[in-house]
């Protein structure tokens, strides 16, 4: 439901804002003073193309905004499925820059056109006797048989099970593709599994053996040094630890004399003993080093073998090896259960298969057991809105199974007697095919919660009796759910439960469009001069009080 409407700098508005009654709301104005403005304006909602020359003023924004109640419309998936908090409140805004760029936003959060035309079109249904809508669209069609159908647990039931049903196909015929492709490629993959497999690489191998070959060829160079740094430190004449060992001796002398000294002589007895622990780790390495032809050939092999695979898969680093083994022992493995996977992926997918048919049978069922009687309500309607001849049938088709069952459905129409029912693009005038579109919403309105329903001018061609039934329809049908009606007729306008009025203002230097919620008097004094122009006499008021009060 539409809570709010602002529009900003758009056309002839300047600034317009509305804020419609839950029921009935209709829009009345001299021609040309902005009611199709208003159209336009809520179109850019809908994910209508926008356009820098609608700018009323060139150097300002334009900026739509809806406010909506959509708790009752069950979308909260819908706003999930496309990165959106969903808010029972939510909020719909449309942007026009200078230049003529634009911007969608749902509640604050950015959004592309198709996603404001997804949320939109769920929110509003704007129809004009001008346009055909969706009306011949089969999936629309499906929808007005199953809100009558009452099928909604079927329905349902059916959406999970076809999710499944392609999930478990397009597992199958993947799985197909690519056992194919394993099989091209499987003596492929077992070799160069083999050959990895063969090698026992290790993580970190490469850079261990890499260490220490460089160890083993420069062996005699590190002993000799070694050898030389042990001598210097604790070996020689004039080794380091003596000269400390001197200086210590000589610092304890004085050390009782201030603890100054005191400190001295404890940091030089803490570094002869770490220069003593570098001296016995350099000796033990010195100890260890070994000058081995056997294992530097040993080495330089190994390092070699991982040199030419890692040269022969086209990497770097000995970890890509490793990745490379690992992913074609997956699809080695997968070859070799090949059918065993395929097997199961079949039978799932079957399975699935048959109980999707079974599903859409049923929901096949719920909808043609309402083809007559769905037909015959509408037509009953239609009679009352001055088509007597009315005749409406319901062409069905079976079809294999899609994401909203197996039926193909095509409404047949014509309201001239003695002539064929046929497709309603090919049969029904503009007048006929908008009584036909309102009394299909006003048959599903009694059966789910419809968005908005905004109706432009539906009401042309038609006068008297057949004016008040559809001003009573469309005052029956907004007991349950929100209208919002464009209407040159005082006997619809006579029915509304909030009244605005649109207008042209002159007095700046620019004209502009206006609108007012109409006073109890003030709706008297306007659907009187709807019935009798500008100045109309005490009988038409009479009759505007008569409308209003019938």
């Amino acid at each position: 439901m539409l809570l709010q409407l602002s529009i900003k700098n758009y056309a002839l508005i300047r600034q317009l804002e509305i804020k419609p009654s839950s029921r009935l709301n209709v829009i009345t104005g001299e021609t040309g003073a902005g009611k199709s403005i208003m159209l336009g304006a809520v179109g850019l909602l809908l994910g209508n193309r926008a356009d820098a020359k609608v700018l009323w003023d060139e150097n300002e924004k334009c900026v739509v905004e809806g406010v909506f109640d959509v708790s009752a419309y069950r979308l909260k998936s819908l706003f999930e499925n496309n990165d959106l908090d969903y808010q029972d409140q939510t909020f719909i805004r449309r942007e026009i820059i200078p230049g003529g760029k634009s911007r969608a936003f749902v509640n604050d959060t950015p959004v592309t056109l198709e996603i404001m035309r997804k949320i939109g079109n769920k929110l509003m249904d704007v129809h004009s006797q001008h346009e055909t809508l969706d009306l011949g669209n089969n999936l629309f069609q499906l929808e007005l048989i199953d809100a009558f159908a009452g099928n909604q647990k079927v329905r349902e039931s059916y959406s999970l099970l076809w999710k499944t049903f392609t999930q478990a196909k397009s597992a199958y015929e993947s799985l197909v593709k690519e056992s194919d492709e394993l099989r091209q490629e499987s003596d492929y993959v077992k070799f160069q599994l083999y050959e990895l497999v063969k090698a026992r690489l290790e993580e970190g191998e490469q850079e261990r053996l890499e260490a220490e070959l460089k160890v083993m060829e420069h062996a005699e160079e590190i002993k000799t040094q070694l050898i030389a740094v042990v001598q210097q430190l604790s070996q020689s004449e004039l080794a380091v630890n003596s000269v400390l060992t001197s200086v210590r001796n000589q610092l304890n002398n004085i050390a009782s004399y201030s603890a100054d000294y005191q400190k001295l002589l404890e940091r030089i007895e803490s570094v002869r003993i770490e220069l003593d622990d570098i001296a016995d780790e350099a000796e033990r390495e010195e100890s260890r080093i070994e000058f081995d032809p056997e294992r530097i050939e040993e080495v330089k092999d190994r390092l070699s073998t991982i040199y030419q695979l890692m040269q022969k898969h086209r990497v770097k680093e000995l970890k890509e090896l490793l990745a490379l083994q690992e992913s074609l022992q997956v699809k080695f493995d997968k070859t070799s259960n090949l059918d065993e996977a395929l097997h199961a992926a079949k039978a799932a997918f079957e399975k699935a298969q048959t109980e999707l048919k079974s599903k859409a049978e049923e929901l096949s069922k719920t909808r043609q057991k309402v083809f007559n009687p769905l037909c015959k309500q509408i037509v009953e309607l239609l009679r009352d809105l001055g088509i007597p001849n009315a005749v409406l049938k319901m062409e069905h088709q079976s079809v294999a199974p899609t994401a909203n069952g197996s039926d193909a459905i095509e409404l047949l129409f014509t309201a001239n007697k003695g002539v064929e029912p046929r497709p309603l693009a090919q049969v029904a005038s503009g007048g006929e095919f908008s009584r036909l579109m309102f009394s299909i919403k006003y048959v599903m309105a009694e059966k789910t919660a419809l968005p908005t329903l905004i109706l432009d001018e539906i009401d042309s061609g038609i006068s008297g009796e057949i004016a008040i039934q559809l001003g009573k329809m469309m005052k029956e049908m907004a007991q349950r759910h929100q209208l919002i009606t464009i209407t040159h007729l005082p006997q619809i306008a006579a029915k509304g439960d909030t009244h605005y009025f649109v207008y042209k203002d002159d007095s700046s230097k620019k004209t502009v469009s206006m609108i007012r919620s109409l006073t109890p008097s003030e709706r008297v004094d306007e659907i009187a001069k709807m019935i009798a122009g500008s100045k109309p006499s005490a009988l038409a008021i009479e009759n505007a009080r008569e409308l209003m009060a019938g």
